[in-house]
């Protein structure tokens, strides 16, 4: 049975302005000069210049794709005001004519796959040989592996590239790329990495042995147990000491430099700045590679002529001063946006700022205190997810190093006096704890509990383990040395 019924409801919606202005307010400086760029390159009303007259606040309105504008009910006369065209200087007040230039260094470099098959060209290899080889480059990983079982390669050839192989011919092409530079690549395993690469050295005692020691203990390396090795290789500890330090002087990922080499380098350049003047924290926006913007007074005259226009206007007129209208409307709110993006990460950071001065000014990563999205939407007045987007994307230039904002906060944990206190301070004592401990008998998750307690860190050791991992520590067994 069918029913009609009627329902009030209230909600709440973005307008298309607010969804493009968290938009902006979420691209770091770099992004936001290609943005403006495009802008300017998209509509011909917003051009780069300095206006003198001041800027309205920034009206937020919704806008309706299905209501019709018509020319007549344009009011011309709000278009040529003076006070109503925008004008904010996207250089901060704190640049100077001569401040130097900040662009980006980007590097191009020749592909790692490029560097590899130039390798494989200058190897006597019939046609065939060359296109497995060519399709073997293609599996090596950015560690430099081929982690691919030969029959999955040998099917992967058959049905992909129409090349019939047997796994004898991919083991023969693949002992060729594991003779190329850098050393080990190409392995499919640690073990066959190191073998790779200990094969290349000079043989001496101590790299025989580091060959015996990889090929035929492995296992018992891995696990770093030294007094099974000690006793199976029949060696004095410090000829093992020897042999270890040569295995450890082999690259565990061989393709890490070779990939580096492919990839675009482009340097962070920070949001803000903060430096320390007289004592006091000095908090600056960096802006300096965006360009000034300004409604183009053109149009202004195009929109002075029509309204001198005392004749009939005709169609033509009409779609051209719709257009006009138009273009004006997105250039006013893109001006205005970008100045309301300048205010919110200004206050944001600034209450920040403030949140953390004793680590600002000492740069004690204990200083840091417990800080959450929320304290700072709390102290600026604004959403936790504008907050975020600030955080998440912006880096800011310190004393002590380039950081994204995000790394200024942190979980609250109490003390054995019921303080709270960051968990980046704890993660720091156990730092300097692992730091100063016997590398003969490194201390087990279970005693770091136990001198974090002593020190006033009351927490578990499962912990303790989640903030070693964290900071990429390994488990005790691991950090043991002879």
């Amino acid at each position: 049975m069918l029913k009609q019924s009627l329902q009030q409801k209230l909600s709440q919606k973005l307008s298309p302005q607010q969804i493009k202005l968290m938009k902006l307010i979420q691209l770091p400086t770099i992004e936001l000069e290609q943005k403006v760029k495009e802008e300017i390159e998209s509509n011909p009303a917003i051009e780069e210049g300095v206006e003198q007259a001041e800027a309205p606040e920034f009206e937020d309105h919704e806008e309706r794709e299905d209501q019709r504008i018509e020319a007549d009910e344009i009011n011309v006369d709000e278009y040529l005001s003076d006070d109503e065209t925008p004008s904010y200087r996207l250089v901060a007040n704190n640049t100077s004519p001569d401040q130097e230039d900040k662009s980006i260094p980007v590097a191009m470099g020749v592909s790692s796959t490029e560097i590899l098959e130039k390798q494989l060209a200058l190897r006597n290899l019939d046609d065939h040989f060359y296109q497995i080889g060519v399709y073997l480059i293609g599996c090596v990983n950015d560690n430099g592996y081929v982690r691919r079982e030969l029959s999955a390669i040998v099917d992967d050839l058959a049905f992909n590239q129409n090349v019939s192989a047997t796994e004898d011919e991919i083991w023969k092409v693949l002992t060729v790329i594991q003779d190329f530079e850098p050393p080990g690549i190409g392995a499919r395993n640690l073990q066959e990495c190191m073998q790779i690469q200990l094969t290349k050295k000079n043989t001496t005692e101590v790299v025989d042995l580091a060959r015996e020691i990889v090929a035929n203990h492995f296992n018992a390396l891995s696990k770093k147990h030294y007094d099974k090795l000690l006793s199976r290789l029949s060696v004095t500890e410090e000829m093992l000491r020897k042999a270890l330090r040569e295995i450890a002087k082999l690259n565990p990922k061989p393709g890490s430099a070779l990939f580096s080499t492919s990839r675009i380098v482009q340097h962070i350049i920070p949001d803000f700045r903060i430096a320390i003047i007289d004592g006091q924290l000095d908090l600056t926006m960096n802006t300096g590679i965006i360009p000034e913007l300004r409604v183009n007074s053109t149009f202004k005259g195009l929109l002075q002529n029509y309204k001198e226009s005392g004749t009939k206007k005709d169609k033509a007129q009409k779609d051209a001063i719709i257009f006009v209208k138009q273009k004006l409307d997105s250039a006013k709110w893109f001006i205005d946006a970008i100045r309301q993006r300048h205010r919110t990460l200004m206050l944001t950071m600034s209450s920040i700022m403030s949140f953390q001065e004793e680590y600002f000014l000492s740069g004690d990563e204990r200083m840091l205190k417990p800080m959450i999205l929320k304290d700072i939407a709390d102290k600026v007045s604004m959403d936790i997810s504008t907050v975020s987007r600030v955080a998440n994307s912006k880096y800011v230039d310190t004393p002590y190093g380039t950081f994204l904002i995000k790394h200024f906060f942190s979980e609250s944990m109490k003390n054995d006096q019921g303080e709270d206190v960051s968990t980046k301070e704890i993660k720091k004592i156990l730092e300097e704890v692992i730091d100063k401990e016997s590398k003969v008998k490194p201390l087990t998750d279970a005693k770091l509990m136990d001198l974090l307690k002593e020190k006033g860190y009351p927490i578990a050791r499962r912990t303790v383990a989640k903030y070693r991992e964290q900071q990429n520590i390994p488990v005790a067994r691991l950090r043991k040395e002879m």
